[in-house]
């Protein structure tokens, strides 16, 4: 499927919902996208079934602390990192993964792509964003992250051969990244296609898609975005209120942070509390767990059905706040335990978002 500037703008809309608060800037993502289509490339969606079982590929991505909008341009250090890889493979990739799925890296694994004359897969391994390396499917399929490749704006260019664990991984990605203006190119898991097809999660970048235009559509006919969205993403409306405080900073190349949010209308009288660490990852309704990673928790603008990313809140501000289940590898005992609230800290029992009784 050849993407058309109306289906990037689209697939970027959804992907920066999906993000979750982080998933990198949408804005940047989209501005990056036109630019390619601008100077003629093709901008290509390939279903993870049509990769040949033979054929190579890798996810390209940028690792770091996410930071205010509007902060500088997106650049493809992750090219670098994926032309490193496959100096080092002795290969030609044949298509590109996204690392996951979010307004900022989705777009510029789809550049890098584009950059390299190949399409992106309509799958990746986390059906969302999140915050470390060794939350994939490639993990609970235990597909290693190594050979992988970082590079950094400086110039500085490393290709780790071997790895001990994901968390070694994550920690020498992330030191590259804080010492490099918080942010690094990384391009990780080269796998063939009979490996991607048994890991990745199929049509995730369809899904994104088919959200960013039924808030499109819903924009244009006057409809409400947030049902839209909603809908779109078998999800559900979890809060509205203004943002009564937002305190973040960066710890260990992340963004982490918490939001308090008044509730309004329907939710007067009732306080939402947001805990993100890049991504929201686990919220309560007045004091009480409600609802949790692995399950998505998106805080859009109310008007428009826009995806606000962190750490961009203003108190003050009006949102909503939408959930969406998790795919359901995510929803494994292994998948629990890797991205579910015990990973954070929390002793938080996970409760998928549909059996949240006040959802029902």
């Amino acid at each position: 499927m050849k993407l058309e500037e109306k289906d990037i703008e689209d697939l970027i809309a959804g992907c920066a919902v999906l993000g979750t608060g982080g998933g990198g800037s949408p804005a940047r993502g989209l501005a990056l996208l036109r630019r390619e289509l601008s100077q003629g490339r093709e901008l290509s969606l390939l279903p993870l079934e049509e990769l040949p079982k033979g054929a190579w590929v890798a996810s390209p991505y940028m690792c770091g602390s996410v930071g205010p909008e509007g902060e500088g341009e997106e650049e493809l250090e992750c090219l670098v990192a994926f032309e490193a890889l496959e100096g080092y493979l002795g290969v030609r990739f044949a298509a590109a993964v996204a690392t996951e799925i979010g307004g900022g890296n989705t777009a510029v694994a789809i550049a890098v792509a584009a950059e390299k004359g190949i399409p992106i897969l309509d799958a990746d391994p986390a059906g969302r964003s999140v915050p470390e390396l060794s939350h994939t499917t490639f993990a609970l399929r235990g597909v290693g992250i190594a050979p992988f490749a970082v590079a950094t704006r400086r110039g500085d260019v490393v290709v780790v051969k071997k790895v001990t664990s994901e968390e070694r991984a994550e920690a020498i990605a992330r030191a590259m990244a804080v010492l490099s203006d918080n942010r690094a190119g990384v391009a990780d898991h080269p796998v063939r296609g009979e490996q991607a097809q048994g890991s990745l999660i199929p049509g995730t970048l369809s899904q994104a898609l088919r959200i960013g235009r039924a808030l499109r559509q819903a924009r244009k006919a006057g409809e409400d975005p947030l049902a839209a969205v909603a809908a779109a993403g078998g999800g559900a409306i979890l809060f509205l209120g203004k943002v009564s405080r937002y305190r973040w900073g960066i710890e260990g190349g992340f963004t982490v942070g918490e939001m308090e949010i008044e509730g309004e209308g329907g939710f007067s009288g009732q306080s939402y509390r947001i805990w993100f660490k890049n991504e929201h990852l686990i919220a309560w309704l007045d004091g009480e767990p409600d609802v949790m990673a692995p399950d998505l928790i998106s805080v859009l603008d109310p008007k428009t059905g826009q995806a606000i990313t962190n750490p961009n809140c203003q108190e003050g501000q009006r949102v909503a706040v939408v959930g969406f289940p998790a795919p359901a590898i995510w929803r494994t005992e292994a998948g629990i335990s890797l991205l579910g609230p015990g990973h954070f800290g929390f002793q938080v029992k996970y409760r998928p978002l549909e059996e949240n009784p006040r959802l029902r």
